[in-house]
């Protein structure tokens, strides 16, 4: 009886925090992603150039973008304006039990999505291999959640926060064409093969990239998390 009780108890937390995720304005972001993917879809299909799998890609990650976005940036916000946050601090390692659960949750939803939109293209414009592209594209997408998620804790508002990523993602798109084929590139396509550059060399600056995004990842959200511990500057 104790371990349904800790079952239900644990689902309970995980849909409650779905919830959360789904609240206020999220839905407008999911909107807005699918939009844009279905829009880019649907002029691949009637353009006489056939895309490729490194289009795929570039299709991909604006999407996924919008998705993490607001769940994890108005993650610590949405507690403060609900006047939950002090209920949710006395909560003995909060910081493991409820924001990174609601981190974990936010890019497990973040990946069934990004599966869902790949086998929509399989099936509507080209045929690529779903769970490659899946996993290539969630090393930038959970480094740029990550990266977001601890400027939040930095910053203390989630707008403030949501400034400074656009910014950074400005930067970068500034960057993008001198930063193409880059290891910093943090949007480096691993499908785009320069023709430039050997194999050899460019699977190790594939890996030299996905090790930085790694290790970039790990930091901000452990970093995140030791933020998160001086309650009193949150509420």
């Amino acid at each position: 009886m104790k371990g349904i009780e800790q079952i239900k108890l644990i689902s309970d937390f995980i849909r409650y925090n779905f919830k959360i995720i789904f609240a206020n304005k999220f839905i407008y972001f999911l909107i807005a992603a699918f939009a844009f993917f279905l829009m880019v879809s649907g002029i691949m299909l009637f353009t006489s150039a056939s895309p490729e799998e490194s289009d795929i890609f570039l299709t991909l990650i604006f999407p996924g973008i919008l998705i993490l976005f607001y769940p994890v940036i108005y993650n610590i916000q949405s507690d403060k304006d609900t006047r939950m946050l002090e209920i949710l601090f006395g909560i003995p390692n909060y910081r493991y039990k409820v924001y990174l659960v609601r981190f974990l949750l936010s890019i497990l939803l973040l990946l069934l999505i990004m599966t869902l939109m790949s086998w929509i293209v399989v099936f509507t414009v080209i045929r690529i291999p779903v769970f490659q592209m899946v996993y290539e594209l969630m090393y930038s997408l959970i480094f740029l959640a990550s990266l977001s998620f601890l400027f939040t804790t930095l910053i203390k508002n989630a707008s403030g926060a949501a400034v400074v990523m656009v910014i950074i993602g400005l930067v970068f798109l500034i960057l993008a064409e001198p930063l193409q084929s880059s290891k910093w590139n943090i949007f480096l396509n691993p499908f785009d093969v320069p023709g430039n550059m050997s194999y050899a060399i460019w699977q190790n600056v594939l890996y030299q990239n996905r090790m930085m995004l790694i290790v970039g990842s790990i930091i901000s959200i452990l970093w995140s998390l030791i933020n998160l511990q001086k309650r009193e500057k949150f509420v």
